[in-house]
């Protein structure tokens, strides 16, 4: 029985709060993670969707922290509580409530925060609130770390994003047999990332077990080199049918043949008037500059003629559907304008009236599923959040072979995969750690030195962020994407693996960097790498980083006024 039963509704409270700060966690930072995957169309909505879901819950549930400290980062002494644990009890549930808050409306508005700084604002505030302002930890082992890493994470994902970019541009991407160095380029990004990602497991995400130095090195050259050799087995032959051989009637599951496809009899000439399968155009929906002036021309003289016509154009910038080209624009029937909004991403609803059980049934999954249907990529080339010229800015970036496209299309994902898991692993303490100091003060009114999470905990905050993703992950997804920059596989995969091996720095220097910060730092620092600063939109960076800035001052002042107005209130 809880020691603490006459405080059962600030609990109940703090669990709620804590469930919607999983899936905010979830909607905003798993999908930032993912948007660079989808963006350059290495993965669609829905299988990025269901690899992250199955990455992150096996990493909350495996290998997620079993031990978390009691205020996050040392932000807070708990003991300073330790004359009356219900306070304790009140500033968790505070703490949550202003964090969930705040990450429900920046998730909303696609701004990419982190949710590690808004739970350690949601502590300043209660803290100062409750025990005061000079007892929080300002030192370097307490929020100067937070501070440092505004600068430091972001900078260092954009300058290694900019090198790993250059060095594989200029050794593969420009080359004339560019498809063969790409492939042949393989087992050496990938030793190279899952190397760093086991590393940040061991470091970072199983802290139940002290490792030595030799053990770690061992650990993680085992690791790399057997995924690189599954690689080359399974992955390689494959790719070199598909792309070098161009065997059109290979499938999907051919891969698991591995080494027999080398020993696969050249394809048959493809029968009249089929059309061959080719590979997926990468770049397809964004114009060189020559396409673009052309374009642009043709819309001013359209602009022209249809000047003076009574009525004005409808302005897509106020939903979220799929924008129409400029030929669209002329009048057309409504089935027409169905299919483009469609696009196959939503099911034609069924035929009969509104209450028949087919069109009862499409509509419950259409507000069940409505976060896996979104066309991100045609989101993406609105300006709905700030005014750029986004189309320009995707065509100063330089078009490589899409044949090399494809082979580090498998490497994305491989990354994207990695870091999903590693993800699950170490961030859902985020959204469980103050859910279990909670839980611990609630059941034993005493003030513990370390919490010890259970596997249902693990499982609760998995869910919650697995959920929060599915539901409502595409909003950031949208804005992370090519409205920062425009993102290609190869792209895609420096940022991915940038980002990787930040977090896995910071993490051997203590630095509480945030994965959002290092996503976008990388993909500022690939774009800046094409040569031309017009490459990014330095506008939505500003407004990201303005999200990173506010976010500890408004959860701090949140949780604070919040703590304060409960315990202070006067009472008759």
């Amino acid at each position: 029985m809880a020691a603490l039963t006459q405080y059962t509704y600030v609990f109940a409270l703090t669990a709620a709060f804590a469930a919607l700060d999983a899936w905010n966690i979830g909607a905003n930072d798993v999908a930032n993670s993912f948007a660079t995957s989808v963006s350059s169309r290495s993965l669609t909505l829905k299988q990025a969707m269901a690899l992250a879901a199955v990455c992150e819950f096996s990493g909350s549930a495996t290998v997620g922290s079993r031990v978390a400290d009691t205020i996050r980062t040392k932000i807070v002494d708990p003991h300073q509580y330790d004359s009356s644990p219900p306070v304790l009890l009140l500033a968790m549930m505070c703490t949550v409530l202003a964090s969930s808050t705040f990450l429900t409306v920046a998730t909303r508005y696609g701004m990419p925060v982190s949710t590690t700084h808004a739970m350690v604002g949601g502590l300043i505030g209660t803290a100062s609130a409750s025990i005061g302002i000079q007892n929080v930890n300002w030192g370097w082992t307490g929020l100067s770390h937070v501070f440092a890493a505004w600068a430091v994470a972001p900078c260092m994902a954009g300058c290694l994003g900019a090198l790993l970019f250059l060095i594989t541009k200029h050794s593969v991407l420009i080359k004339p047999t560019a498809a063969q160095r790409a492939f042949y380029s393989i087992p050496f990004y990938t030793f190279l990332t899952v190397a760093s990602i086991t590393m940040l497991i061991v470091w970072k995400g199983i802290q139940i077990v002290q490792l030595s130095t030799t053990q770690v090195l061992l650990s993680v050259g085992i690791a790399a080199a057997g995924a690189t050799l599954l690689q080359m087995i399974f992955v390689m032959p494959y790719l070199w049918v598909r792309i070098m051989r161009q065997d059109w009637t290979l499938k999907w599951y051919h891969v698991f043949q591995g080494l027999w496809l080398l020993r696969r009899q050249p394809p048959p000439p493809t029968p009249p008037g089929f059309v061959k399968p080719q590979i997926k155009d990468y770049y397809r929906g964004h114009l060189t500059p020559e396409e673009l002036h052309c374009m642009r021309a043709s819309e001013t003289l359209l602009q022209s003629v249809q000047r003076g016509r009574p009525g004005e154009q409808p302005d897509m910038d106020k939903n979220d559907d799929l924008i129409l080209p400029p030929s669209a624009l002329s009048p057309m029937p409504s089935t027409r304008r169905d299919s483009l909004s469609n696009d196959g991403l939503i099911p034609p609803r069924p035929p009969g009236p509104s209450t028949s059980f087919p069109v009862i049934a499409w509509k419950a999954n259409r507000f069940l599923l409505r976060g896996i249907e979104q066309d991100v990529i045609a989101m993406q080339k609105r300006n709905a959040v700030l005014k750029w010229d986004i189309e320009d800015m995707h065509s100063r970036a330089t078009r490589f072979d899409n044949r090399a496209e494809y082979v580090y299309s498998s490497l994305q994902v491989l990354t994207a995969a990695a870091a999903s898991f590693t993800h699950g692993a170490n961030d859902v303490s985020n959204a469980i750690a103050p859910f279990s100091t909670a839980y611990q003060v609630w059941s034993t009114g005493t003030i513990p030195d370390l919490v010890h999470i259970p596997i249902w905990v693990l499982c609760f905050g998995g869910g919650g962020i697995v959920l929060g993703l599915l539901t409502y992950g595409y909003h950031v997804m949208r804005t992370l994407g090519n409205r920062l920059t425009l993102i290609s596989p190869s792209r895609g995969f420096c940022m991915e693996l940038a980002s990787a091996i930040t977090v896995l720095t910071a993490t051997k220097l203590s630095l509480p960097v945030s994965t959002t910060q290092c996503i976008t730092g990388a993909t500022v620092g690939v774009g800046l790498a094409n040569g031309d600063w017009k490459c990014i939109n330095p506008r939505l960076v500003g407004w990201i980083y303005l999200g990173w800035l506010i976010t500890v001052p408004v959860t701090a002042l949140t949780s604070g006024c919040l703590m304060g107005l409960i315990l202070y209130a006067p009472r008759w």
